[in-house]
């Protein structure tokens, strides 16, 4: 029976938590992710537990809860070993790499990335590719691995593009804009977290846009231009009402803070 069906059939909350996460409420993503473990869990069916793993493992990881996102994902890994699912357990491998070069196991971390989205690969599935694409490319940036990390983000822009598949599509133009940062080339820098703040407008994913937004005002701090930095940022930081204990929130109030 598809997962789906599976899904509406028990009652289970339909996997809405990465668009209220996009949309800017990373409090109510949060709730979803909880009650979608409880019924899954309740539920005892393997492969519908192993979906829900994945995808709250992967919006703890957004949010920047890396013990939770690392906690549900090496979960994930011991049931898709158990029951054979190859795919479940690469993209695990995937959010654990990710969470362990954000704790400076770079090398680590990345070894971890390449192993996960090769057997992905493999299993001839192309499911969040972009997304994964992004941490490959966020562990290459700090691994000092700026070409290596464009080139991954190019990959996934072209399969955003071959896909239609759009969610992250913003993310992916900011981080391309973080990768040339440490290049001889500000202004390609800038016209990535410009077109980033496009396309989180166009898709009214108020998150993405925050965080396109704090790294171009902190692009234009650094260029002294602090009034429009201040004037760009305040009001996407303004709409929040909820999620200001993430580390996003909490970096644009600090950034607004020294700005102001």
């Amino acid at each position: 029976m598809p997962l789906l069906c599976i899904r509406l059939a028990h009652g289970l909350p339909e996997p809405a938590g990465h668009a209220l996460l996009a949309l800017g409420y990373p409090d109510q993503a949060r709730a979803w992710a909880r009650q979608a473990l409880i019924h899954a869990r309740e539920l005892a069916h393997s492969l519908t537990l192993a979906e829900a793993l994945d995808r709250t493992s992967n919006i703890y990881q957004i949010l920047g809860d890396r013990s939770t996102a690392r906690e549900l994902a090496e979960e994930l890994i011991a049931l898709a070993t158990e029951q054979g699912f190859p795919l479940w357990s690469s993209m695990a491998m995937v959010v654990i790499g990710s969470v362990m070069a954000d704790d400076r196991r770079v090398d680590d971390g990345l070894a971890q990335i390449c192993e996960g989205i090769s057997i992905l690969g493999a299993t001839g599935s192309d499911v969040f590719s972009p997304y994964l694409l992004a941490l490959l490319a966020s562990a290459h940036r700090r691994a000092d691995q700026v070409e290596a990390g464009l080139a991954r983000v190019n990959d996934a822009l072209d399969r955003v593009d071959r896909t239609g598949g759009r969610w992250f599509e913003a993310e992916l133009h900011r981080v391309r804009g973080e990768l040339l940062l440490v290049t001889p080339a500000p202004r390609a820098a800038e016209a990535s977290f410009r077109r980033a703040l496009t396309v989180a407008r166009e898709q009214s994913a108020r998150m993405w846009e925050l965080r396109a937004a704090i790294s171009l005002a902190r692009l234009w701090r650094d260029q002294n231009k602090r009034t429009e930095a201040r004037d760009l940022l305040a009001p996407v930081y303004g709409w929040f009402t909820e999620g200001f204990d993430t580390p996003d929130l909490k970096e644009a109030a600090t950034l607004l803070a020294e700005l102001n």
